[in-house]
């Protein structure tokens, strides 16, 4: 790939959306993470303005000094980016009060962590609508497109997605051009939802790479021999794809017919 083309075209295709939008500038989540590392580093080389926000709830102490020191170095470096810290911890703690006690445990879990990013997603929106801004999402190709590995209507929630056409690795790269500090480069990738070290190889069952394979060989048909790893990391990719098209898909519209409206 090459990145120094690709990072001046995501660059360019971004300037180029926020003036059409008539908008003033960007919002990004940072989180630690690797995505979010690389989305507001681009979005600070537009040049407009950026404002880095962290929204730690429950966090784990790494991935929150990771997000302090790279919107430092942003801050440092770029003249156009400021940065907000809201800690949403004490809003979620009084939110898990207030719900009712219903459905298994498995799924109560898994809908406080998605709470989590529904949180942070509004609170995206607060900001970029007080200051007429986008916010810009952080998801890449394998997450939004190949396994569907984010919350709808959380970090699924956003106005351009300007790193989605490229898979993990790829953002890997494009990190080592921009210059991302290496504790997040070295960072295993996490979606920080669950208060704890979990990774996201934890929660899917494969790799990126693996993932990024499997997402390849779907799209080309290929009917080449696998090995029973490749064949695990298959159905796996198969499964979440399966399961996930609701988030992958535009909202069903229920469409009325012409005879029930004469």
């Amino acid at each position: 790939m090459k990145t120094i083309e690709v990072i001046d075209h995501i660059v360019s295709w971004m300037n180029e959306y926020q003036q059409k939008s008539a908008t003033k500038g960007f919002v990004v989540g940072v989180s630690g993470g690797i995505d979010s590392a690389v989305t507001s580093t681009l979005a600070a080389q537009t040049g407009s303005p950026l404002v880095c926000v962290e929204m730690p709830i429950h966090q784990d102490p790494s991935q929150d000094s990771r997000a302090r020191k790279h919107i430092d170095y942003l801050e440092q470096t770029y003249e156009n980016v400021s940065s907000v810290r809201m800690d949403l911890t004490p809003v979620y703690d009084q939110f898990v009060k207030t719900v009712p006690d219903t459905g298994s445990r498995e799924g109560r879990d898994l809908s406080f962590a998605n709470t989590r990013a529904r949180l942070r997603m509004t609170s995206l929106y607060y900001i970029a609508g007080a200051n007429g801004f986008l916010v810009a999402g952080t998801g890449n190709k394998v997450e939004d497109f190949g396994v569907g590995f984010y919350t709808k209507y959380g970090d699924g929630g956003v106005d351009l997605s300007p790193i989605a056409d490229l898979m993990k690795t790829e953002v890997f790269e494009i990190a080592r051009q921009l210059g991302v500090i290496e504790e997040i480069q070295v960072a295993k990738p996490t979606d920080g939802l669950w208060g704890d070290s979990r990774t996201d190889e934890d929660q899917l069952g494969a790799s990126y790479p693996e993932l990024e394979w499997a997402m390849t060989y779907e799209e080309n048909a290929d009917n080449r021999s696998v090995t029973d790893r490749q064949q695990e990391v298959l159905q796996i990719y198969r499964r979440l794809n399966r399961a996930n098209q609701h988030k992958m898909q535009p909202i069903p519209v229920c469409e009325i017919p012409e005879y029930l409206r004469n």
